[in-house]
């Protein structure tokens, strides 16, 4: 059985550049108009900690249009999840530009004290903006899918009543961040886990969903429509040792191709889905959860994910939420399978 769960990463460049409505709010409304055309819902992955900082320094007249689209999107059925990029937490904003803390970048890397100081300060500001007091969100995904050491920020999270990680791409590799997901590549499609996101542990509380990646030559990432796609970072503020890196990241033959709704051609989702459905056939006893990922801020192409939802409907494939199937996951609780 196959079920297709998209999630939206809702934020601006990771670097503090963009306007909220340009990037954020009219790319989501475009994304609401689409979704509720199927009837279908989505995942969306709040990055709170900018959206606090933009909020309280006043720097962009579209915060209270974002903040009410939050709300009205937790009213509207569609899924509110925890999303956060750290750098921002202690960030400032001078003569027109914002000053962030790259040495926070990574979560999972901070003393315990300031994790939960971050975690319950942004889960309070997420309450506020669904207007919802006892709020706790399911799902989370750390920034730049960075849940590595995983132990310290699952505890702290997970005493904060969460109970779902989408942060992995299997095959995953950042040489500058010692970000590696390449282990997970022996799991199935989702799987318990503890202290290691990696591990799966039929005895912890976590559940991970990973993003869905295919393994491809490396070629195939370069095509027109991904390489149009600016990341707001660009090359010019990184080391050479970083340089470095990420050459390595990308020197390898066979890459992580993740399902990627904004980024990639129709005929990329249909291809890729297709090889799950015959999957499924070979193994219809397996429930196959597959989690897409998109960013507002790449939003470009509506017809795409109009289309691609058209053709999930005609193969009888559900558009569901973490909220909608963590029963079934929490019941099944699947060790590692591997995924052809």
């Amino acid at each position: 059985m196959v079920e297709c769960i998209f999630t939206v990463d809702y934020e601006i460049y990771g670097n503090g550049v963009g306007a909220l409505r340009d990037l954020v709010h009219e790319p989501a409304e475009r994304l609401r108009h689409i979704f509720r055309k199927w009837n279908a819902r989505f995942v969306n992955f709040v990055e709170v900690a900018e959206l606090e900082r933009i909020d309280a320094f006043a720097t962009d007249p579209a915060i209270d249009l974002v903040k009410r689209q939050i709300k009205e999107f937790h009213a509207d059925g569609f899924e509110i999840g925890l999303h956060l990029h750290p750098q921002w937490c202690d960030s400032r904003y001078d003569n027109g530009r914002w000053f962030l803390n790259f040495s926070e970048y990574n979560l999972c890397n901070l003393p315990e004290k300031r994790i939960a100081w971050i975690v319950e300060r942004s889960l309070a500001y997420l309450r506020h903006l669904v207007d919802q007091a006892d709020f706790i969100p399911l799902s989370f995904r750390a920034g730049n899918w960075l849940f590595q050491p995983t132990e310290k920020a699952a505890i702290i999270l997970a005493q904060n009543g969460i109970k779902i990680d989408s942060s992995v791409f299997k095959g995953g590799l950042q040489h500058n961040y010692h970000l590696d997901y390449r282990r997970a590549l022996g799991n199935g499609y989702y799987w318990s886990f503890k202290g290691d996101v990696n591990e799966a542990d039929p005895g912890g509380a976590w559940i991970e969903l990973p993003i869905y990646t295919e393994m491809v030559p490396f070629w195939r990432m370069a095509t027109a429509k991904r390489l149009s796609f600016n990341n707001g970072n660009g090359t010019s503020g990184r080391s050479a040792s970083q340089k470095f890196n990420r050459a390595l990241d990308l020197m390898r033959f066979r890459y992580p191709l993740k399902l990627d709704f904004c980024r990639m051609t129709l005929t990329e989702l249909v291809s890729m889905m297709e090889k799950i459905i015959r999957d499924d056939q070979r193994q219809p006893d397996i429930y196959k959860p597959i989690v897409a990922i998109g960013h507002t801020k790449d939003l470009a192409d509506t017809k795409t994910i109009d289309d691609f939802l058209s053709f999930l409907d005609a193969q009888h494939i559900s558009v569901v939420t973490f909220e909608s199937v963590y029963s079934k996951l929490a019941h099944e609780r699947p060790m590692a399978e591997v995924v052809g």
